[in-house]
């Protein structure tokens, strides 16, 4: 589950058609590969043209799922915490994959803007500050592509 705070989606004036549209959703959905995912935007493009950016950010949470399934990645989440009005991206790892070995390193990349919990349900938290879409979906691919969990 991937919930960010990035406009993903196939506008209407893009595909209008909403069985095609359906179509298009369920073919991102069913990508488990880097070679799926061109396929589709090859697809796509050669059918629809150009895509618009939002769509573009579909086609990166499709990666962003991937890049969660290998490194062992259930969830994530984007928080606003109220008081300080700053941003976090929360990872909730896999409890049999979680891998504490590697907080050195990622200590050692993000410093004081990381912070864990290895209970029960272990979680990453990034803070990120305020980030364009473009710049969060890179943070959160750079992130996982760390390998936070071991795998």
């Amino acid at each position: 589950q991937i919930d960010i705070n990035i406009s993903n989606y196939i506008p209407d004036n893009y595909i209008e058609n909403s069985s095609q549209k359906i179509e298009v959703y369920q073919n991102i959905a069913l990508c488990r590969t880097e070679e799926d995912i061109q396929n589709v935007i090859d697809e796509i493009i050669d059918r629809y043209g150009v895509m618009p950016k939002e769509l573009e950010n579909l086609i990166e949470v499709a990666r962003i799922k991937e890049l969660c399934r290998a490194a062992g990645v259930l969830k994530i989440s984007e928080k606003k915490n109220m008081m300080t009005n700053s941003k976090s991206i929360v990872f909730y790892c896999d409890k049999n994959k979680y891998n504490p070995d590697i907080v050195n390193e990622l200590i050692k990349k993000y410093g004081y803007n990381i912070k864990f919990s290895a209970g029960i349900e272990p979680y990453v938290t990034l803070k990120i500050g305020e980030l364009k879409d473009d710049e969060l979906i890179g943070t959160i691919k750079d992130f996982l592509q760390t390998e936070t969990v071991d795998n």
